[in-house]
């Protein structure tokens, strides 16, 4: 069997280190692209390291030489650095599908979001999308996955369980079925395999909001407390942040008012429980 060799792009960050992890299990070689040479010491498998900016096209050359695959985590989700989402998202991908292109890479997988083909007008959808489109229109094989929520945006309900209280908007009964990273690196992985081109992904349990809020307060061992504000105040929050601050403020709490507001029930896969999450991250707290 021929090893296929694997660019990692956005290797750094959560759902990166364990597509790397996963990679290396299944016997695949693996180069990361990596923003400085510090940064070699997050992994300890890696066969090759390329240093480089996404965002800075010249320093790019060469990155996908004698690359098969290529597979791409990188967007903000909290603008920084003086960098858009254009930037980073958009442009930032943009100029690594060139390098895979100029270098006859055979696949491009590129992870987005949940919704995001139908949540473009959303700022941090816009160039998501944006992306997508360039990717569908590059004659590349390519590998599109739009995955639900994570567990650690979960978190979110966490913290304000630790206080008591859990506000929701509305009545609370919108589903979602968020999944675990390394549950996510191996369906990235399967769907490069498998040649599949587009798919939206969750984890294995579906929770409306209301039980979210419950998880998370038992997980804390506090009463079942959750405030249901009038939707109203979401809406409105929405339009004064719009109106009022920069898409570096608005752009993460905009995408996260919205999706909070419909269903978001993505294909079910993997085996790991976000109750077994939290109690970790309970545990954590409680250790320190």
């Amino acid at each position: 069997m021929i090893v296929k060799k694997v660019l990692v792009a956005g290797a750094t960050g959560y759902l990166g280190k364990y597509l790397v992890k996963e990679l290396k299990k299944r016997g695949f070689w693996v180069r990361v692209l990596i923003r400085n040479e510090e940064q070699k010491s997050i992994f300890d498998s890696v066969d090759d390291f390329f240093v480089g900016q996404i965002t800075k096209p010249n320093s790019l050359n060469g990155v996908t030489k004698d690359i098969d695959w290529v597979c791409t985590t990188v967007g903000i989700t909290r603008q920084k650095d003086g960098l858009t989402y254009m930037d980073v998202d958009y442009q930032g991908n943009s100029n690594l599908l060139k390098e895979a292109i100029k270098n006859k890479v055979e696949a491009f997988q590129y992870i987005s979001a949940i919704n995001g083909d139908k949540l473009r007008h959303l700022k941090i959808f816009e160039a998501k999308e944006k992306f997508v489109d360039e990717l569908k229109t590059s004659k590349i094989k390519y590998s599109i996955m739009r995955p639900n929520g994570f567990f650690s945006d979960m978190k979110d309900f966490l913290k304000m369980a630790k206080t008591g209280r859990v506000y929701l908007f509305g009545h609370g009964n919108f589903k979602l079925n968020p999944i675990d990273g390394e549950d996510l690196a191996k369906v990235c992985i399967d769907n490069m395999i498998e040649g599949i081109q587009e798919e939206s992904v969750g984890g294995v349990d579906v929770f409306t909001q209301n039980e979210l809020a419950e998880l998370a307060l038992k997980t804390w061992k506090k009463p079942i407390k959750i405030i249901h504000l009038p939707d109203w105040i979401r809406r409105l929050t929405i339009w004064t942040l719009r109106t009022f601050t920069s898409s570096k403020t608005y752009g993460p709490i905009e995408f996260f008012l919205t999706v909070m507001a419909e269903n978001n029930i993505a294909r079910q896969y993997g085996s790991k429980k976000l109750e077994d999450f939290f109690a970790l991250e309970v545990n954590k707290v409680i250790k320190h």
